[in-house]
């Protein structure tokens, strides 16, 4: 069983090294993503590290990264929320509604289009939350597995986006594209959206309440029930979380290609799976941070770009891209592996 992480039972001063600690997966997770960067940056140096293809890649990981987040919180509750995209795709088709239905005429004054961002924000996450508050009571109430649940679910909410749009695309009108392709100074704003949901998490799970119940509960939920704590609300709690942060990638999505499709990304779900587990965060819950998981999004985004840029230029072979995740997740689950293999023989030796 892996350790419980808890944070600090009474306040504390906020200290960096409580968000990033060191931990020898995450430097060796770290490294690997230094030797990627160099690597293709050796490869291909007129356009791999330029300041253009750095931008682009801060953009492309900034929603699957948000989403990442999202399934981490699930897997450490001992669960998971194979919803998120759907979620997330039926957030970009209420919000595209919205705005289509307030803003479709040219003549628009700026007043109305303000009012129909904020509304369409809004429903946009108000309808993320309902999508976690269902997500939630069937696995905290109904007692259904989570699989089985957010698998249902992703179908459910496909279901009602497919109907609702006839299959078709809905545009935005281009009202929220700021959002999704804007910049703050040299920083595109979905990155500083993607890292500031990073840091607010990290602080949520390593100072509060809710993240001591969070992590004891995933490592043994018998115990945590004993121990006073209500899993029924923490597990309510987690996937309304979850919801939310895939609204936030939905909206993000939606601001960048100006369009929704409740079809999109449908790759996002097993890549956010993928980039979780990448990060350290144990499958059966109570152990993660979300550091590894940042670094995880930014090691694969990096061997995404490079290999497009190396081997795929000229070439349809993309189906290599994911033999190539695959592999680094099985080299660091290895390096992992063998390391705590090597600390339990030097534990042994020393008793």
């Amino acid at each position: 069983m892996a350790t419980m992480q808890t944070p600090p039972t009474s306040p504390q001063k906020l200290r960096l090294d409580s968000l990033i600690p060191r931990d020898s997966s995450l430097i060796r997770l770290l490294v690997i993503t230094v030797v990627i960067f160099i690597a293709f940056s050796l490869a291909k140096p007129e356009t791999f590290p330029s300041g253009t293809n750095l931008e682009a890649m801060a953009r492309q990981m900034s929603e699957i990264g948000i989403l990442a987040i999202a399934v981490a919180l699930t897997m450490l509750s001992g669960g998971i929320d194979l919803s998120i995209n759907a979620t997330a795709n039926l957030t970009a088709v209420t919000a595209a509604t919205v705005l289509t239905a307030m803003t479709a005429s040219p003549d628009t004054d700026p007043g109305t289009v303000g009012l129909a961002i904020v509304l369409a924000i809004l429903a946009g996450v108000a309808v993320g939350l309902l999508c976690g508050l269902v997500n939630g009571f069937l696995v905290a109430y109904a007692k259904i597995p989570p699989i089985l649940a957010t698998l249902g679910t992703m179908t459910l909410f496909t279901g009602i986006g497919t109907v609702v749009t006839k299959g078709a695309a809905v545009f935005g009108q281009a009202r929220l594209s700021e959002l999704g392709n804007g910049e703050i100074g040299p920083v595109p704003i979905p990155l500083v959206i993607f890292l500031l949901a990073a840091v607010v998490i990290s602080f949520i799970l390593s100072r509060t309440k809710y993240g001591f119940d969070l992590y004891m509960m995933g490592t043994n939920p018998q115990a945590a029930r004993f121990s006073g704590i209500n899993n029924r609300s923490v597990l309510l709690r987690t996937y309304l979380l979850s919801g939310m942060l895939s609204a936030i990638a939905g909206i993000i999505i939606l601001g960048r290609i100006d369009a929704a499709r409740i079809d999109f990304g449908e790759s996002y779900v097993l890549l956010a799976i993928m980039i979780c587990v990448l990060g350290g965060i144990d499958p059966s819950g109570g152990f993660g941070r979300m550091a590894g998981v940042v670094l995880a999004v930014v090691a694969l985004q990096l061997l995404s770009t490079g290999l497009n840029q190396v081997l795929f230029e000229n070439s349809g072979a993309n189906f290599f891209r994911q033999f190539a995740w695959g592999a680094t997740l099985l080299l660091v689950l290895m390096l992992n592996y063998f390391s705590q293999r090597q600390r339990q023989r030097r534990a042994s030796s020393e008793k």
